[in-house]
């Protein structure tokens, strides 16, 4: 079974920056789109970022474009996402997640990603 463990979540004040990294094993990293959705108490999950399997597209949501950036190493099998000028409202668990196509695009849509790793709590103080 495919293993996703994320990590680098914490608190921060509002401004500040965090570098989430998911690990994954038990698959060929290569031939997975990956991507990190976050969901906030009371709050349906939402798409936040995903790469496709090459690392050569790049797509994100509106709510984080030009603060986030994902990224990956398919020789570590990592993904990571840099997160700068945080706001309270990003405050959420993340969870990494991956999908099995080597297709040149990747839908913003939490819904098609296969596996899940269990979350890390992301913080942001006002």
């Amino acid at each position: 079974q495919v293993q996703l463990v994320e990590s680098g979540g914490g608190l921060v004040q509002a401004g500040g920056s965090l570098r989430l990294s998911c690990a994954a094993s038990r698959l060929t990293f290569s031939t997975y789109a990956m991507g990190w959705c976050r969901q906030a108490p009371g709050k349906e999950r939402e798409f936040v970022a995903a790469i496709t399997s090459s690392g050569t597209y790049t797509t994100y949501a509106d709510s984080v474009k030009g603060r986030f950036t994902i990224s990956r190493d398919n020789t570590k099998a990592t993904v990571s996402l840099q997160m700068i000028s945080l706001k309270p409202e990003d405050t959420a668990v993340y969870y990494c997640a991956a999908l099995p196509t080597t297709a040149s695009m990747v839908p913003r849509q939490a819904s098609i990603f296969y596996y899940w790793g269990m979350g890390t709590q992301v913080t942001v103080s006002s």
